[in-house]
C-alpha cells in the first residue's frame, strides 16, 4: 500500500486531466529564464466513458489518450492524472518530527486503519510532509491522501492504453491548486498572500478550490458544469447534442439566444459561485476572500468576466496558466488564448516534472 513510498526522482512528465467531456494534455520544460509550454492538446471524450468522474469503458479513453500522445510528443513516455470526488480523502495529520521519511510511511500504514472510512485494501494511500506544527514543535503536519485503489488503477490503465507510464495519480483540487503561481502574473501583486478562489468549471462537476499564501485550504466538488448550458440549447433550439456544442463554441446561435439561454445560465453560475464561497467563508471563519480566478471551459462563456465582478464585487480574472510562459512555435498562441483557462488541471499536473514524486 505504501511501498516505496520514500523513494523520490524527478522526470519529464505530460499533464493529463482526464475529464468526462474530453481529455486535456499538457506538456512543460523548464529553460534558464522560466517554464516554456511545449505543446497543449485536447480530444473529446465519447459520451458514457467516464460516469460520476469514474473511467467506464478504459478502452475508450484509452484511444483518446493516445490521440493525445500523437499530438503532444512520442519522446516523454512517462504521464501524470489526477483523481477526485467523494471517494477521495484527504487529511492533515499530525506525526513525530523526528520520524525519517521511511519510518512515517510504516507508522501512517500502522494508523491508517483508524484514519480512512474505508476498508484498507480498497484504497491506495500516500503522504507528503508539510510544515512544522506550530502549537506543537516536536510535531509535523502531513498532508494524507487516499483514494479508492480501483480508481487509480483505471486511470493507470488507461494511460497504459494510450502509449504513457504512469509516474504520478495526483489530487485534482491539488493539482489545481498547483496551477496558483501560474496565473499570480494575472492578479495584483499582493495575491500571492491572499486568499484566493479558483472556480473550475467542468462539463458536469465544478472544483471550489481556495489557496492562502499560496497554500490550499479548502475544495469542494458541486454539481454543476457546462452541459447544463449545452442542454438549454438543445431544449430551445431543437439541436442535438453535438449540434448544441459545435454552436456554442461557433458562437452560432439565434439572437434572441442571449435572453433565452444565456441570461437563465448566468443567473445559476452566479448563484452557485455565491453558494460556494459562502460555504466556505462559514465552514473557514474567514472574513471574505480577496481574488476569484474562473478556469474551465465555461470561464470562456460570454460576459462571464464582467457579470461575476459586477455580481459578487470581487476581482474577478479568467485563468490562463500560460500567460508568463514561453509558447513553443508550434502552438498557435491565437488559438491557445482562446482555449487556456481549460488547462489549469493539466498544467498542475505537468508541473510534477520539477517537483519529487513518490514511486
Amino acid at each position: 500500500m505504501l511501498k516505496n513510498l520514500w523513494n523520490t526522482k524527478n522526470s519529464a512528465i505530460v499533464g493529463i486531466d482526464i475529464g468526462s467531456h474530453s481529455a486535456k494534455a499538457v506538456f512543460i520544460s523548464q529553460g534558464s529564464d522560466g517554464y516554456i509550454l511545449e505543446a497543449v492538446a485536447t480530444e473529446p471524450m465519447p459520451r458514457g466513458a467516464i460516469v460520476d468522474r469514474e473511467i467506464q469503458d478504459i478502452e475508450a479513453v484509452g484511444n483518446v489518450i493516445a490521440k493525445l500522445r500523437s499530438k503532444i510528443t512520442s519522446s516523454v513516455s512517462n504521464a501524470a492524472a489526477a483523481v477526485s470526488g467523494q471517494t477521495v480523502i484527504t487529511k492533515v495529520i499530525y506525526m513525530d518530527v523526528a520520524l525519517t521519511e521511511q519510518e512515517l510511511a510504516s507508522q501512517i500504514e500502522i494508523e491508517a486503519d483508524s484514519l480512512i472510512p474505508y476498508p484498507l485494501d480498497e484504497v491506495s494511500l500516500d503522504f507528503e510532509r508539510l510544515e512544522v506544527n506550530e502549537s506543537d514543535p516536536t510535531k509535523i503536519n502531513v498532508l494524507l491522501s487516499a483514494a479508492r485503489t480501483e480508481s487509480v488503477e483505471a486511470r493507470v490503465s488507461a494511460l497504459e492504453a494510450g502509449g504513457f507510464t504512469t509516474k504520478v495519480v495526483d489530487v485534482e483540487s491539488y493539482a489545481l491548486s498547483r496551477s496558483f503561481d501560474l496565473i499570480l502574473p494575472l492578479l495584483p501583486d499582493d495575491a500571492a498572500e491572499k486568499i484566493v478562489a479558483i472556480v473550475d468549471i467542468g462539463a458536469l462537476m465544478t472544483l471550489f478550490s481556495v489557496t492562502q499564501a499560496g497554500e490550499n485550504i479548502y475544495s469542494r466538488d458541486q454539481l454543476f458544469g457546462g452541459e447544463q448550458y449545452t442542454r438549454s440549447i438543445v431544449s430551445y433550439y431543437n439541436m442535438s447534442f453535438e449540434e448544441a456544442e459545435i454552436s456554442k463554441i461557433a458562437g452560432d446561435l439565434p439572437p434572441n439566444y442571449t435572453f433565452e439561454v444565456l441570461a437563465p445560465f448566468h443567473t445559476i453560475l452566479v448563484q452557485q459561485i455565491r453558494r460556494a464561497i459562502q460555504m466556505f467563508l462559514t465552514s473557514s471563519g474567514k472574513e471574505k476572500i480577496d481574488y476569484l480566478v474562473i478556469s474551465g471551459g465555461c470561464a470562456q462563456v460570454e460576459g462571464i468576466h464582467e457579470l461575476l465582478n459586477e455580481e459578487l464585487g470581487v476581482h474577478t480574472v479568467i485563468a490562463n496558466p500560460f500567460s508568463a510562459m514561453k509558447i513553443s512555435s508550434a502552438i498557435d498562441e491565437q488559438e491557445l488564448n482562446n482555449t487556456a483557462s481549460q488547462y489549469m488541471v493539466a498544467a498542475g499536473l505537468a508541473l510534477r516534472s520539477f517537483s519529487s514524486w513518490h514511486i
